[in-house]
C-alpha cells in the first residue's frame, strides 16, 4: 500500500488525500490575457522534484508535498504557512 504523511495527521494510505495540482507564484493583479492563459493552463511537465499542493480529505488539510516526479518519491510534506520554497 502507498502511504503518504500528512503534517498534522501522520502517515496514511494514499486513498485519502486528493492531488491539487503544482505549487506555482500566482501572476501579478494585472497581467495581460496571454500571460493570465500561460498561468491557467500551462505546466512544466518535465520529471523532478516538485512541490505540489495536496488534501488530506478526512481532516480537509491542505499542505505542501514535496515530490520527486522521476522516481515517485515523496521527499517531504509540509504545511503551507511555515516554509515554502521558491
Amino acid at each position: 500500500m502507498k502511504l503518504m504523511t500528512c503534517p498534522l495527521n501522520g502517515t496514511r494510505p494514499i486513498s485519502e488525500f486528493a492531488y491539487g495540482g503544482e505549487l506555482r507564484q500566482e501572476p501579478a493583479v494585472t497581467v495581460s490575457d496571454q500571460s493570465w492563459a500561460e498561468y491557467l493552463f500551462y505546466r512544466n511537465g518535465a520529471p523532478g522534484i516538485k512541490q505540489e499542493w495536496w488534501c488530506h480529505t478526512p481532516s480537509n488539510t491542505w499542505f505542501i508535498a514535496e515530490r520527486d516526479t522521476a522516481r515517485d518519491a515523496v521527499l517531504r510534506t509540509f504545511l503551507f504557512e511555515s516554509e515554502v520554497q521558491e
